[in-house]
């Protein structure tokens, strides 16, 4: 029997912020589907924890580089939904997968920006498209964009301008699909102990010491400052949020 529960898809939701997104997301009442592209047993996991919380969840397999995927991305969702949640639509769609390189912008390849580009923008853009018919009216779209698009580190200019330019999709988003009652709004995190980038952040003292200077509330983010924000995003609660920028960053670089 279906709960009658909302359900949230969050891409990227094995591990960091990812992960922090879809235990808070859970923690508001709903239903849950992560996606992981390799790390199959740190989904499980999450699935896992989130099943014990009372909740329902699943975690799928997803390259969010490789659009020819999507197809096969959505007959797969649709089937879980059927036989694991007793739905046809999901309400929420986070897009939160990603990847950092530091590369100084003299020294990136055309490889690296194409990589970069299908990761967090062509993929974001036809992955949305894909799943249109699959996201009931009245739900919305949260897209994670990042405080380098406000704020610059030397080696993230790629990063920073493709995140720019998901901040500018979603007030498209916003205006094209609001007529069928779909917010979208952009979260926008700061610098965050977290493995990305290979760890710079959280490994790296020096790095982390400059970090953490530059933020008002004197210390660096961590995976728990930002989940509860999408969480929020994706309740009745911020049904009168739309087309916004929201930035979580502790005030860094003001």
């Amino acid at each position: 029997m279906s709960t009658g529960r909302k359900i949230a898809l969050i891409t990227g939701g094995s591990r960091g912020l990812g992960k922090d997104m879809a235990l808070k997301t859970a923690a508001k009442g709903l239903d849950i589907v992560i996606t992981y592209h390799s790390k199959k047993e740190e989904a499980e996991k999450v699935v896992a924890q989130i099943k014990e919380s009372g909740q329902n969840a699943a975690a799928l397999q997803l390259d969010t580089a490789n659009v020819s995927g999507f197809d096969e991305f959505k007959n797969n969702l649709q089937q879980i939904l059927k036989s694991e949640f007793n739905a046809e639509h999901i309400d929420f769609l986070v897009n939160n997968a990603g990847i950092g390189i530091n590369e100084p912008l003299a020294e990136t390849s055309e490889e690296t920006f194409d990589l970069l580009t299908n990761i967090h923008l062509k993929g974001v853009f036809f992955l949305t498209q894909k799943l249109l018919d699959v996201i009931n009216d009245g739900g919305g779209i949260v897209n994670i964009s990042s405080g380098l698009a406000r704020f610059t580190m030397p080696g993230y200019g790629i990063y920073g301008a493709l995140k720019a330019g998901i901040e500018s999709l979603t007030r498209y988003e916003a205006k094209e699909f609001g007529k069928r009652g779909i917010r979208a709004n952009t979260i926008a995190p700061g610098a965050i102990e977290t493995d990305f980038g290979g760890g710079l952040v959280r490994d790296n003292k020096q790095v982390n010491d400059h970090v953490k200077q530059s933020i008002v509330l004197e210390r660096v983010g961590q995976a728990s400052d930002i989940g509860g924000v999408v969480a929020f995003l994706c309740t009745e609660d911020a049904k009168w949020v739309n087309a916004q920028r929201i930035e979580v960053s502790g005030g860094q670089n003001i």
